[in-house]
């Protein structure tokens, strides 16, 4: 079987947006009833995928992706609590209906309601409704909800901790995934959010983290960011800090996917990190789209890459399914239940 474990709905009905657009009109004069979303009918949510992510993920080869609303569109940056909840809690209801719709081929993982350094106890409500009673497997985490001005704390520290306690008791790993960027310094797609994958890292190699949270699991996208590409540089700074080896100190709690649109990419993430900990993903339909004119493979058909990585056939396992199974245990109790 082959898990994709990083999927956005980013093709939904109009409706969506269109909600969105009333949500944030509303902020901006305050004396407006909240909106409601237009009804989306099943016919509409299966049209929004089977010639698009459902399509692609067969021609390539693939058997179920772990599918999310839209990264960019999470917005964590609006401040107000009750229009995050709601707009996460209609953006979740939809993956959940793709879910149901195409359970051999999508597997539900959702958003939280996460305002700059606002509470969590809307955040945890959240994650317990998508995981106790629609069935969801992970959640989406974003460590910088400002947008791009990094104005949270890092995700070592105790302002977290109550979603850790409540991922451990769920058994659900996040991934660790900003939203759009709101500082034109940084280009949403090819900076905030690897400059996010990247930050991450080294706050988790600073800390102890896992000693107070062994069970918590953080799937690290888009390859790490930089992380494989100066492994050296890590290594040697846990080292000047009296902290451990990165690759055993993280070993049992943080993996990378394979969203890295080239080959010589792939290859060194392969050649830097253990396959135990790297889970294979294309987030296709999402950040790069097209075809890349000297090879004519499009950018996030990643498997080509990962094929041509010169792995094991034990390695391709560990990557294309047994990973993601081990990392998302909500994931493996739900395929086993389908017989696979």
């Amino acid at each position: 079987m082959i898990i994709d474990c990083h999927g956005h709905y980013t093709t939904a009905p109009p409706q969506l947006a269109a909600f969105r657009e009333a949500q944030l009109a509303r902020l901006d004069e305050p004396g407006r009833a909240a909106p409601a979303m237009a009804p989306v009918t099943d016919d509409a949510l299966r049209e929004s995928v089977v010639n698009h992510q459902l399509k692609v993920l067969r021609e390539r080869g693939g058997d179920l992706m772990l599918f999310s609303p839209k990264a960019s569109g999470m917005e964590h940056h609006v401040t107000d609590p009750e229009t995050a909840r709601a707009w996460a809690e209609a953006s979740n209801d939809l993956v959940h209906r793709v879910s149901l719709l195409f359970p051999e081929h999508f597997a539900a993982v959702c958003q939280l309601p996460q305002t700059p350094n606002g509470p969590l106890d809307g955040v945890i409500a959240e994650l317990r409704r998508c995981v106790g009673e629609l069935g969801f497997v992970g959640c989406n985490l974003n460590p910088d909800p400002s947008g791009g001005h990094w104005t949270s704390p890092p995700l070592t520290d105790p302002y977290w901790f109550p979603l850790y306690e409540v991922m451990e008791d769920l058994g659900v790993p996040a991934m660790v995934h900003v939203s759009s960027s709101c500082n034109p310094a940084f280009h949403t797609l090819g900076a905030h959010y690897l400059n996010a994958d990247t930050s991450v890292f080294m706050q988790l190699v600073q800390a102890d983290l896992f000693g107070r949270f062994p069970g918590l699991r953080f799937v690290v996208p888009h390859g790490g960011g930089a992380v494989p590409y100066h492994w050296g540089r890590y290594r040697g700074l846990a080292m000047r800090m009296g902290r451990p080896d990165p690759a055993e100190h993280l070993r049992n709690n943080v993996f990378f996917d394979t969203c890295v649109y080239h080959q010589p990419g792939v290859d060194l993430l392969t050649q830097v990190v253990d396959a135990g900990n790297i889970l294979f993903a294309s987030e296709m339909l999402g950040a790069v789209r097209g075809v890349d004119p000297a090879t004519g493979i499009a950018w996030d058909d990643t498997k080509g890459y990962v094929d041509g990585a010169g792995l094991t056939a034990e390695q391709l396992a560990m990557v294309y399914e047994t990973n993601a199974r081990r990392v998302y245990p909500r994931l493996d109790a739900l395929l086993t239940a389908q017989g696979r």
